[in-house]
Order: C-alpha cells, then sequence, then structure tokens
C-alpha cells in the first residue's frame, strides 16, 4: 500500500501543477475584464450582505488507512461549527469524501448535498457538480458565505489543513497593482464583445470551479501523502512488534530448556545419591 501510495502520489502532484498555468491566466482574464467593467459588485457571487448562513464543506477520503487526514479534517470542521453556530449563525453541512459523509450521518446531522466516490482521482467535474449547489444556494440566498476545510498539500509527510472561503468571491483578487495598469494602457484599449459585465458573470463560475478544483486535487495529494506516511510507520512498527515478540519467545525457550536441563540434573543426582 505504501508503494502504491508513493505512486498514485506523484501522479496528483503532477495533476496540482499542471492545472496552476490555467488557474492564474483565468485570473487574470477575469482582473483584466473587471477592470473594464463599471458594475463589477451587481454580479451575485460578488455580492456581500449580511452573513446569517454558512454552507461548510469539508473535503474528506473514501477510504481509511490514512493515520489522521480525515479525523484532522472532521475535527477542524466541527470546531468552526461550533464557532459559527457560538455566532448565531445556521450551518449547512456539504460533505465531501465517504468517510466524512458517513460520519455525519451517523450523527445524524442534515447535509444540504454530499458527494463521493472520487477523492483519489477527481476530476473537473466533481468540481462542476459542487460549484453548482454552492451557487445555488448562495443565488437563492439560502447562505450567504462558503467555506471550505481541506488538507492542504505541502510535502508527502506534511499536510496542512486548511479553511478557505469561496463565497462570496473577493472583490480583492480583482484587483491589479500600478504597474499591471500601465502595461494595459501601453497595450491600449480593449473591445469587449459581449460586455464585460457578461463576460465575467461567466468567468466567475469557472473561477469558483477552478478553486474548488484546486482544493480537490490538493486533498487527493494530500490523502496519499498521508497513506505512504501511515503505511510505512505501520510496517516499521509492525517489524518493532515482531523483533519484539521474537526476543520474548526466545527467551521463554531458553528459560524452559534450562529448567528441563536442571530437572535432569537433579534427577541424575538423586539417583547416585
Amino acid at each position: 500500500m505504501e508503494l502504491v501510495a508513493s505512486a498514485r502520489l506523484r501522479r496528483a502532484q503532477d495533476r496540482i501543477e499542471a492545472m496552476r498555468p490555467f488557474a492564474d491566466r483565468m485570473l487574470e482574464l477575469m482582473a483584466g475584464t473587471a477592470r473594464a467593467s463599471a458594475s463589477v459588485r451587481s454580479l451575485p457571487l460578488l455580492q456581500k450582505r449580511e452573513v446569517h448562513s454558512v454552507a461548510v464543506v469539508p473535503v474528506t477520503a473514501d477510504r481509511g488507512l490514512a493515520g489522521a487526514f480525515n479525523a484532522q479534517i472532521l475535527r477542524r470542521s466541527t470546531a468552526l461549527v461550533r464557532e459559527l453556530q457560538g455566532q448565531g449563525l445556521r450551518v449547512h453541512w456539504l460533505p465531501v469524501g465517504r468517510r466524512g459523509t458517513s460520519t455525519l450521518r451517523f450523527q445524524r446531522v442534515e447535509l444540504e448535498g454530499a458527494w463521493e466516490g472520487f477523492s483519489e482521482s477527481p476530476a473537473y467535474g466533481d468540481a462542476q457538480a459542487i460549484a453548482h449547489r454552492l451557487t445555488e444556494l448562495y443565488v437563492g440566498e439560502e447562505i450567504d458565505r462558503a467555506v471550505v476545510v481541506y488538507n492542504a498539500f505541502v510535502s508527502p509527510l506534511v499536510q496542512k489543513v486548511t479553511v478557505s472561503d469561496v463565497l462570496p468571491i473577493s472583490e480583492e483578487m480583482l484587483h491589479t497593482d500600478d504597474e499591471e495598469r500601465e502595461q494595459d494602457r501601453l497595450r491600449g484599449d480593449f473591445i469587449f464583445e459581449p460586455e464585460p459585465e457578461e463576460i465575467l458573470q461567466r468567468l466567475l463560475p469557472v473561477y469558483l470551479e477552478t478553486e474548488l478544483y484546486r482544493a480537490l486535487l490538493e486533498s487527493a495529494a494530500s490523502e496519499q501523502g498521508a497513506r505512504m506516511t501511515a503505511m510505512r510507520n505501520a510496517s516499521k512498527a509492525a517489524g518493532e512488534l515482531i523483533d519484539d515478540l521474537t526476543l520474548r519467545m526466545n527467551r521463554a525457550r531458553q528459560s524452559e530448556i534450562t529448567q528441563e536441563i536442571l530437572e535432569v540434573v537433579a534427577g541424575a543426582d538423586a539417583l547416585t545419591g
């Protein structure tokens, strides 16, 4: 299992690296379009309102045998929910992964949505399904904020629990510095067809899908890293246990042999005496 997890980890890392240029280009395109728009704040996914209800999306694995991978996500999500409820906010659970879904259902928690079966190899369509549900809840004003809790991949030995707000989409990411504005001025004005607002309205859902897809890929790589480490530790612990039990067996066997020798010697002394 350690070797299998190691091979899958390499593929997961390659997928993360492959999507980064797309994500960067998407953000650049959105920023350029937003600068040409006069009514950015009117777009539904950018509208900020008073928070009364929050969607929490914990990203767990479909399988276990990965150390504390699933437990730390559920622990952090539960702590976040208690904090939100302490502020008087309603919470909607939308778990990703069989482990998180089964745990919440066992606790009889009402779920607004659940997805499973793709934790080790998520596809872009999986992120689209999650993004569509979150967008539906947000535009329908059933939620005012959406938070994703997942394991960010740092190294095969380190996975960092990350809490990321995905809705509403922050306007700050659409702002650029003076240097980029100067580059735009030198390149000249662009003619947008259709209007910038309409283009941005189409790009924002794609950006949300991209951010969720990134979280799923990070979680997939973290899962394989955690499983590889857990199996390595399990193998090491099993080897140490075998060595310890073998030593105990040899000591017990030697003690039994010594006892038999003493009994034979005592019996021989009794006969000769």
